[in-house]
Formats: C-alpha cells, sequence, structure tokens
C-alpha cells in the first residue's frame, strides 16, 4: 500500500499507484479536477504527494501521447486566425502546467524530432525555461548557470527608456539613457515582448585586452572620444517635494521666501533664486545648500499657551535644498493639493550624467565592471583598418566565470554589424558559430574575430592578435555620482555622541574589525588611536568610591554624589559610549566601580 499526502498531510492509501496517478491526470486534462492540481508519485519513498496550494513555479508543456504531440498544425491555424486562444488549448487539455515535483517523472523533448515512446510532454520553445530577462541574454546556453542569473539581473538595473511619459511623472530616482539602441545580437524574446520600443543598452566596440593595467580586476577602460560623441550619456531625475502641513492648534506651515528672522534662516544667496510664491522658476540651474522650495513651519514645542500670541514671530526655516552632492536643472514646478487639501509642491531636478571613472557598466552575461580609466581618442590602441574600440575589456574576466556566450556575442555582433544584419543568438536555437565564422571570412576579416592592433601611443604593433568586435553594453544605475561619501567632522548622534549613519545625514564612514586588523599590521598604532576617539570625553570620576562624579563648570565646582565634597575628583578620558554603559549599568541597580591606577 502507498501513502498519500496531500499538501503535505497524510490522507490516506492506495493499492494501485500507476492507475492511480494516470486517473489523477487525466480527471485534470478532462476538465473534472482543477488545473492547479499536481500529482508526483516518489518511487525511492514509495509516496504519492498531491499539490494543489498557490505560490508554486508552474511551466506549460504540451502533452505528447503514444509518441505524437498534442498540438496539431489545425491549432495552430486556429490560433493565428484568432479563433482559438491559449486558455481553449489548456482547457482541452492539449497543454497542461507541470510543478517542480510533477516534472519529475515527465520525459520532457526540447524539439518535435526527439520525441520516442516514452516521452510524456514536448517543450513550446527550449526558452520558456527561463525567465522574461534571461530570455533576452544571447547565446545563454554556453555560459554557467550564476553567470546568466547575474546577466538577467543587471538587464534589470540598466538605464533605457523606460516610459514615454517621463516629461511629466514624479517618478523617485530614475534615469533615462539619451541615445539607447537596439541590439545587433538578440534573441527572439526581443520582438515577443517588442524591445525596440524601449532598449536600454548601446551597440560599442569592445577590444579585449589588457590597457597598462587599469582593467584589472573587471574594471573596463573607455575611449574619451566616444564619451565625448555621446556614449552612455543619462539624465538623472530626482523630485523635492513640500506640503503645507496643518498642526494642532490652528498653525500651518506656509510656502514663502523666508523673513530674516526666522530661525533657522540661511543665507540671502541661498534663496535668490527663488520667486515671489517661494518656489524655484524652471530650468535654474542650482547646487547643493540652494533652496528650491522656501517654507516656514511653527515652532516644533509650545510650552505654554502664551507662546501662540508669539507662534508668528518665531517660525522655523524648514526649506527644501539640495542635499550635499547634489546640483542639477530644475525640469518643472507642479502646484497641486494632496488628500487632506494641502497645498502639495513638487520640484522635478535633471541632471546630466557623463561616464566618468567609477560608474558601473555591464555587458548582458554578467561580466559587470567600473570604469577604471578614460583614455583620450588618440590614446587608444587602433586596428590596421584605423578602427578605435569604444571600450576595452579584460581578458581575466573570462577564463574563471566561464562565459563563452559573452565571447560569441562579441564575434556574432562584429558579423552582423560588417553585414548589416540582426544575428539570432536565443538560447538553444541561436545561429551557429561556425557559419558566423564563414560570413566573417567572406567579408574580410580573420574567422577567428582577431585583428592586428597598435598601440596608440607609441605606434608599435601589438605581438599578439587582439579580440576585436561589437557588443551590446548596459550602463547600469549605480553611478559613483550617487554614492560617493566622505566626512571630516559633522553631525553625531545625541545618544552615543557617535557620527550618525548613512550618507544622505552626513555619517561617518564605519572602521570595522578588519580595518581595524590592517591598521595593526601596518605598526600605525597611533592613526588607529585617532579614529577610534569620534566620541572621545573627559568624565569626572571619584578615586574614592569609583563612581562617576559631577563637574559643575559654572561654579567651578566638583563633587561626588556618593561621598559628597570628600570625594576626590579626577578627570579621565574615556569612549561616551562607555561612559553610556555606565550609567545604563546603574540604571540595573549594579555598582560599576572604576578602580583609577596612574596614567604612564
Amino acid at each position: 500500500m502507498t501513502d498519500v499526502f496531500l499538501n503535505g498531510r497524510f490522507i490516506g492509501t492506495v493499492d494501485n499507484i500507476t492507475q492511480f496517478v494516470e486517473d489523477i491526470i487525466n480527471e485534470r486534462r478532462k476538465g473534472g479536477l482543477s488545473k492547479n492540481v499536481s500529482v508526483n508519485y516518489i518511487e525511492g519513498l514509495d509516496e504519492v504527494h498531491i499539490e494543489n496550494l498557490s505560490g508554486r513555479l508552474r511551466r506549460p508543456l504540451i502533452v505528447v501521447k503514444q509518441g505524437k504531440p498534442l498540438l496539431t498544425e489545425e491549432h495552430i491555424e486556429q490560433l493565428l486566425k484568432g479563433k482559438i486562444t491559449w486558455s481553449d488549448l489548456v482547457e482541452q487539455g492539449v497543454i497542461e502546467y507541470l510543478d517542480a515535483g510533477e516534472e519529475e517523472n515527465a520525459l520532457v523533448a526540447f524539439y518535435e524530432d526527439e520525441i520516442t515512446e516514452e516521452t510524456t510532454h514536448l517543450a513550446i520553445h527550449p526558452m520558456d525555461m527561463f525567465g522574461l530577462t534571461t530570455a533576452l541574454v544571447p547565446y545563454s546556453n554556453f555560459s554557467t548557470t550564476q553567470k546568466v542569473n547575474t546577466g538577467s539581473k543587471n538587464q534589470k538595473q540598466a538605464l533605457g527608456f523606460y516610459a514615454e511619459n517621463f516629461l511629466i511623472r514624479m517618478d523617485m530616482d530614475t534615469n533615462l539613457l539619451h541615445t539607447p539602441q537596439r541590439p545587433i545580437v538578440k534573441s527572439i524574446m526581443h520582438d515577443i515582448m517588442d524591445y525596440d520600443s524601449h532598449p536600454s543598452g548601446q551597440n560599442l566596440v569592445v577590444a579585449v585586452m589588457s590597457y597598462k593595467g587599469y582593467n584589472m580586476e573587471d574594471a573596463i577602460v573607455l575611449n574619451q572620444g566616444s564619451i565625448e560623441r555621446g556614449m552612455g550619456r543619462s539624465s538623472y531625475y530626482r523630485p523635492l517635494i513640500a506640503e503645507e502641513l496643518r498642526y494642532a492648534g490652528g498653525l500651518l506651515d506656509e510656502i514663502c521666501i523666508p523673513d530674516k528672522d526666522v530661525r533657522g534662516y540661511k543665507s540671502e544667496e541661498d534663496y535668490r533664486l527663488l520667486e515671489e510664491d517661494g518656489i524655484i522658476y524652471p530650468e535654474a540651474e542650482v547646487n547643493e545648500g540652494e533652496v528650491v522650495i522656501g517654507k516656514t513651519s511653527p515652532p516644533r514645542f509650545l510650552s505654554n499657551l502664551g507662546e501662540y500670541q508669539l507662534a508668528t514671530t518665531t517660525r522655523r526655516e524648514s526649506s527644501e535644498y539640495l542635499k550635499h552632492g547634489e546640483k542639477g536643472k530644475v525640469d518643472f514646478v507642479v502646484l497641486t493639493e494632496n488628500e487632506e487639501g494641502n497645498k502639495l509642491v513638487e520640484v522635478k531636478i535633471r541632471d546630466e550624467r557623463i561616464p566618468e571613472i567609477g560608474d558601473k557598466f555591464t555587458s548582458r552575461h554578467g561580466q559587470k565592471g567600473v570604469v577604471g580609466l578614460i583614455v583620450p581618442h588618440e590614446d587608444m590602441p587602433f586596428t590596421a583598418s584605423g578602427l578605435v574600440p569604444d571600450l576595452i575589456f579584460s581578458p581575466m574576466g573570462i577564463p574563471s566565470r566561464m562565459t563563452v556566450s559573452h565571447l560569441i556575442e562579441i564575434l556574432a555582433g562584429k558579423t552582423g554589424a560588417l553585414a548589416g544584419r540582426f544575428v539570432d543568438g536565443t538560447v538553444f536555437d541561436s545561429e551557429e558559430q561556425h557559419d558566423l565564422r564563414e560570413e566573417l571570412k567572406r567579408l574580410g576579416f580573420r574567422e577567428n574575430g582577431t585583428e592586428t592592433m597598435y598601440d596608440g601611443i607609441t605606434g608599435r604593433q601589438f605581438q599578439v592578435k587582439i579580440y576585436i568586435g561589437e557588443m551590446y553594453y548596459l550602463k547600469l544605475k549605480h553611478m559613483v555620482a550617487n554614492k560617493i561619501h566622505a566626512r571630516a567632522r559633522g553631525p553625531i548622534q545625541l545618544l552615543t555622541r557617535q557620527p550618525t549613519e548613512g550618507r544622505a545625514k552626513g555619517g561617518g564612514l564605519r572602521l570595522g574589525e578588519m580595518e581595524k586588523d590592517t591598521f595593526i599590521a601596518h605598526g600605525a598604532s597611533l592613526l588607529l588611536k585617532e579614529r577610534f576617539d569620534s566620541d572621545k570625553t573627559l568624565v569626572p570620576v571619584c578615586q574614592k568610591c569609583g563612581m562617576i562624579g559631577i563637574h559643575d563648570a559654572y561654579r567651578n565646582r566638583k563633587y561626588c554624589p556618593v561621598c559628597g565634597d570628600d570625594g576626590e575628583i579626577e578627570f579621565v578620558e574615556m569612549s561616551y559610549a562607555f561612559k553610556l554603559l555606565l550609567d545604563e549599568l546603574k540604571s540595573l541597580c549594579v555598582y560599576p566601580q572604576l578602580v583609577l591606577g596612574d596614567k604612564y
């Protein structure tokens, strides 16, 4: 007797297991059972698992019976004429969905000519095992799984043409590539999803070689001339929002140019771009610290009713301004109301981003890297025909990653560019590498994709042939302008007196355990001491009882809260976080006695 489980719960046993599984599958195909039901017989455990819960990945496959697929030419003709739909094929049992468990008992053929007597299902197309973005990776059956996966994820971060109405949208942190192109090497998924209407990359001439060590560790070298001609140029959009909030007691915010008597008033220079209504005008050029929307708010704390009369004169400054490191032009301004009927002002800032050292680029094969050097056009290596590459890719990225698809795309792109056609790189169904090589040979080039190249600085011929061709490269949203962060002094937290956290708050950079070890290894002990005193403080300590004393600077008086004036108070240098720990221990009724010794 075989145990049967429904969604992991034991529900009974059956004796004729083959008939039982067949009955469930046939009933599902006829429509007697829900299409969501999956059945899986695990031979090793002698168990049947039936699943019908949501959240399972299921794959559509064509049903094969007695060596013939149920999908016929008639079905395809009716689909093309619009007489039947996909849902009809599922209802008729021609196509069924299998989950990961049921797929274990299925024998799936990729193509119709591979069908045997044992075959149970036929794939609609081998590409259907991939997601949408993974199917966009050309020749992905020639690469390792993890790099195809990385290439898929990288495409989601690429800059492109994300929406047609971007001019009137108020999206947070969006980017727009100025001159996106359709890829020369593409898969059928590009046509299915209409990729041409929203491309997100550019076809570049890529040379696989090392350049003075500036493209080691996955870095890439860019041609300054290509950047000046518009390669990788994009715009970054970010909105600034202010609203007139209402507070208790009838007080409210006011969008205006703040008066000089307002608490926290900046300087006249910071407000110079505001118009009479306190809002900046379109196409104004703004830099960090400059106010975009002027606003004043009532005081935060009203201790007694008497202050209500003074509220108008003691307002505080709460304008929207550009943070540290930000700049740009005002794209457009929107004046509207929110759900509560309060005035709402949105200002969209536009910043042109030209590729610079530290910006991230990637191919569609997970070969991501940051710009390590931008070389003047005249110093770039060039081919015998005078062609200068846009990008130099490090050959070290290929052997360990085994992204052969990256190399094939360079060859395919070169062939497509020279022949003036698009190359089909659909996974498992692409143009043969051999045919591309033959075509390249007919076009007058070496069939292996290499060319003789010359050093742009010395003019000498390289002793080796360089692999060079066309490739689709993507600029990612990770730009150094959004991430660069440094700090000398700045704001600190109220509780621990340590620097605040995060770039947006002007926070400090944490020196962790590993960074500490590098200083120790260098013997830079004084530098290490300096790094660790961000919250250094002098604390009065009673030598008699070891408790923290009190220093009244106003009266110039030192005394101990336990011993009184009899205590001997000494100032001890310690971290404020440690002083905080002592206070917390005292709150737990623990006596943290400090035993002072001589300072050597």
